[in-house]
Parts: C-alpha cells; structure tokens; sequence
C-alpha cells in the first residue's frame, strides 16, 4: 500500500506539473514573450510621422507597436502577471504542504498500526484528489481572466478606432501585423500608427481620471 501511495503520489505531481505548467506559467510566458516579441517587432519597423494624403479614405495601423505602446495594454499585462504570480505561488505553497504531509507519512509509517497506516494512506489520497482539483480551477480562473481582459482589450481599440476613423474622415483603419497575410502591403504614408497610438493613449489618461 505504501508503495501504491507512493507512486500515486508521484503521478499527482507529473499531473499538477503539467497542468500547472500548461495553464499558469506557460501563459504568464506568452504574455512577456509577447510584449518582448512585439517591441522589437515595432522597433525594426518605421511609422511615419507626416498625415495621409487629404482625402484618404483607407489608412492602417501597425498592431505589433500598438500592443507594445498602448498604456491600458501595459497595464493589462501587468494586472495578468501580478494575478498568475499570486495563483502560481498559492498553487505552489500547496502543492509543498501535501508533499511534506506524504513526507512525515513515509517517516513514520514503520512505527504506525494498519489502521493509522490506512487511514492516513485514505487521507492523503484524498488531499492529492482534491488538490489537483484546486490546481486545474485556478488554471481555469487564470484563463478566464485572460480572455475577460482580451475581450475588453479589444473593445478599447475598437470604440476608440470607430471615434478617431469619424474624427479624421477615415472610411476604412486595416490593422498590420508583421508575418500576418491579410494585408501583404501598404503605402507607408497610409501608416498612422504614431498619431493613433498617441490619440489612444490620450483617451485612456482621461479615463483613468
């Protein structure tokens, strides 16, 4: 039995590593990776700083700089990590307390009778049942509020665009994204990701008020 609870045991940790690893660290990478990528990303890439041509209708903006500067995307990525940080170190802390409860077991189960040897085996198993349970709810919390912050990421970037598109006479604002085929190419004059990126920013610092 001993034995069984040990290996079981063993395979709890794979499982938690995993999923751990998968839903909660893995996605606390993406994020910096991302913001890391996308700055050097904008930094290989020019915006030009003169207006479009009076009477464009079409005009684009750059999506790997827009993430990279927008003030409300920064604080976004830093709400998530400080929130993955805080469900990664409690998941953890857990995690060492139910490894140091089978360690004593494993210490003293020679000088224990079946019965507490039993008991106790029933127990931990429990505590490992349940605490894989805990693990994958908290994955499943991070990436829920992963996509809750996406979801209103998005809806930042898409009322501000609809506002700043009326306000300079823009029928139609493309977003590029370096590897991203939907827009293959562009009049660099039509880029006005520096303009947008400083309206957006602007907006945001009144809202914030």
């Amino acid at each position: 039995m001993k034995h069984y609870l040990c290996q079981n045991f063993l395979n709890i940790k794979m499982k938690i590593r995993a999923s751990l690893l998968s839903k909660l660290t893995i996605s606390l990478l993406a994020a910096g990776s991302l913001a890391a990528c996308n700055q050097n990303k904008s930094a290989s890439s020019t915006s030009s700083t003169t207006p479009p041509p009076a009477n464009t209708a079409i005009v684009y903006v750059n999506q790997d700089s827009l993430i990279v500067k927008y003030d409300y995307a920064k604080d976004m990525r830093k709400r998530l990590e400080d929130k993955g940080s805080v469900a990664k170190n409690d998941v953890g802390s857990k995690q060492q307390a139910l490894q140091r409860e089978v360690a004593d077991y494993q210490k003293n189960a020679n000088s224990m009778s079946a019965n507490e040897r039993s008991m106790t085996e029933t127990r931990l198993q429990r505590e490992g049942q349940e605490f894989q349970q805990y693990q994958q709810n908290a994955g499943a919390q991070f990436q829920s509020e992963q996509a809750d912050e996406s979801k209103k990421l998005y809806e930042k970037i898409y009322n501000f665009t609809k506002q700043y598109a009326k306000d300079n006479g823009y029928k139609v604002v493309l977003t590029f994204q370096t590897g991203n085929i939907n827009l293959l190419y562009a009049d660099p004059s039509l880029d006005v990701t520096s303009d947008f990126v400083k309206k957006i920013n602007e907006a945001y610092a009144k809202d914030k008020k």
